[in-house]
């Protein structure tokens, strides 16, 4: 079991290469492999807004993005991404690439889609016990402009048949602003 609490770990993530996930079946779930899966999370937003502002298939990276990082089809997933209002939970892999691409006749714009340059993490605390982990802290969106943006994250992660890391809980909001 590995437990990281207090001070912060940050992360600054650049550029669209995939970063491959440590096999983790024989020692379980580490705070690394969780690293490293919040690596290729930012990575693969940052590549589906690069595919999308050269016009090429950001369709299909985002449909690669899922199906390699979150558990749709192999375990229920809890998905309750930022800017979702109307359909809050996103619990199928349609609804999830809406969320990342947008829907005509859907609230989803399409966050992925938005221009973003970098993700970069600041984890509060990672746990890590065996086939399942879990992480909570902000992660920052650079926009086209150089902004960021702060966003709260809870991620869940467990282990698929193959060993690979795969999320299983995404909650994300905007932080609080009092009046």
């Amino acid at each position: 079991m590995t437990a990281v609490m207090g001070g912060l770990t940050s992360l600054v993530l650049v550029g669209c290469a995939s970063t491959a996930i440590a096999d983790t079946s024989a020692a379980g779930i580490t705070e690394s492999d969780v690293v490293a899966a919040q690596t290729e999370w930012g990575n693969g937003i940052v590549a589906i807004s690069s595919v999308h502002a050269a016009g090429d298939d950001y369709k299909a990276r985002a449909t690669e993005h899922i199906n390699t990082l979150y558990a749709y089809g192999e375990t229920a997933v809890m998905f309750k991404p930022t800017l979702a209002a109307d359909d809050q939970f996103r619990e199928t892999f349609d609804e999830a690439l809406s969320y990342f691409i947008g829907a005509e006749g859907t609230e989803d714009s399409g966050f992925a889609i938005k221009g973003w340059t970098n993700v970069r993490w600041e984890s509060n605390g990672i746990y890590a016990d065996g086939d399942s982990a879990m992480a909570m802290g902000n992660y920052f969106f650079t926009g086209p402009d150089g902004n960021e943006t702060k966003v709260e994250y809870t991620f869940g992660y467990v282990l698929d048949e193959e060993g690979d890391l795969k999320i299983n809980l995404h909650h994300s909001s905007l932080p609080y602003t009092p009046e």
